[in-house]
């Protein structure tokens, strides 16, 4: 997919349907011209529904949605006949998105599995008939409640890529060129910085027809966390990944200190990324001999897995692999 045609943040007018009014009506028949109240309720108001879609990647379908305006409901007539409810607005979104309010900021809907449906913004109720009012000592009420009023605001969609494992390095660092060789995606790939502007999703087939998936994310920049480079718009996505593999070429000028980099952005972000599985990946690693790996291996931090990998000649791909694994099942035990 084109790399404008990825769109990870909406901001949508929606207004729900408001409720139809119940109705006043009295019974008159040829030989009881006052037979009583038989005023009808009226009907709901639309509601605005998410729908999980797992065919979807992006909000692009909605990118020129810029009014959601969901239906009224009829009003009740006589005979006791209720008015029909407004038709349902049901808005298909891919999986990992987030529904909040413009003016709060709260978050009101949150979609993460295929077919899920939640009530966004609910329609108004309709309101009751005259026929509801009736008693032995009000036989003959005068009144119905007019219908509930819909619900009407900016609405914000943002899209948060769920994968198991993100990608996090600086520009260049390799991560496309990984992704297209551990997983069929086919990400753009040149020799300059921010290749990938937008994220790039591919499945990694493992042993026993077992696959998890991994997300190739824009590079990190010093001072994404202010929004520097792409900023908000690349860490926004890392909040969903439970695993994050951090990739630092072996020509790097100090390997330790690239990594406490990116760790330094990602808490400065959120800090709750810190309590994520950390594993470093040393790309490029063709170039080295054993004496080179030995001096690299002693900068890098000693609770944090590593492996060095290189994407050109497949050097300990298998091994990341099974790192991986295990570190994502030990994850969800």
């Amino acid at each position: 997919m084109e790399k404008n045609n990825f769109i990870d943040y909406i901001r949508i007018f929606c207004k729900s349907g408001h409720g139809g009014a119940g109705s006043r009506h009295f019974m008159r028949t040829k030989f009881n011209p006052q037979a009583g109240p038989d005023g009808g309720d009226g009907g709901r108001g639309a509601h605005i529904i998410l729908r999980g879609n797992k065919n979807l990647w992006t909000l692009l379908h909605l990118r020129y949605f810029k009014n959601v305006l969901a239906e009224d409901g009829a009003p009740g007539s006589g005979n006791n006949s209720s008015g029909r409810s407004g038709k349902d607005v049901v808005i298909e979104v891919p999986l990992g998105t987030i529904a909040r309010d413009d003016a709060s900021g709260k978050q009101e809907a949150e979609i993460l599995e295929d077919g899920q449906e939640i009530i966004w913004i609910r329609g108004g109720r309709g309101g009751l008939g005259n026929a509801n009012f009736a008693t032995a000592t009000n036989q003959a009420p005068d009144y119905a409640q007019p219908g509930e009023p819909g619900q009407d605001g900016w609405k914000i969609l943002e899209l948060k890529v769920l994968a198991d494992v993100g990608l996090v390095g600086f520009p260049n660092s390799g991560k496309s060129t990984l992704l297209s060789v551990i997983t069929s995606a086919r990400p753009q790939i040149a020799d300059y910085a921010f290749t990938t502007l937008t994220p790039q999703l591919g499945m990694v087939e493992y042993r026993d027809k077992q696959s998890f998936c991994v997300a190739d994310l824009p590079g990190i920049i010093q001072g994404a966390s202010e929004g520097k480079g792409l900023g908000y718009r690349f860490l926004r996505h890392i909040e969903r990944n439970p695993v994050l593999l951090f990739l630092i070429p072996a020509d790097s000028a100090d390997h330790r200190k690239e990594f406490e980099i990116l760790v330094k952005e990602l808490e400065a972000y959120n800090p709750e990324l810190l309590h994520k599985q950390f594993v470093i990946a040393i790309s490029k690693s063709d170039m080295l001999d054993e004496e080179l790996r030995h001096a690299i291996e002693k900068e890098l931090p000693e609770n944090i897995p590593h492996v060095f990998i290189s994407s050109v000649t497949s050097q300990g791909l298998s091994e990341l692999k099974d790192l991986l694994w295990k570190v994502l099942n030990e994850k969800n035990t």
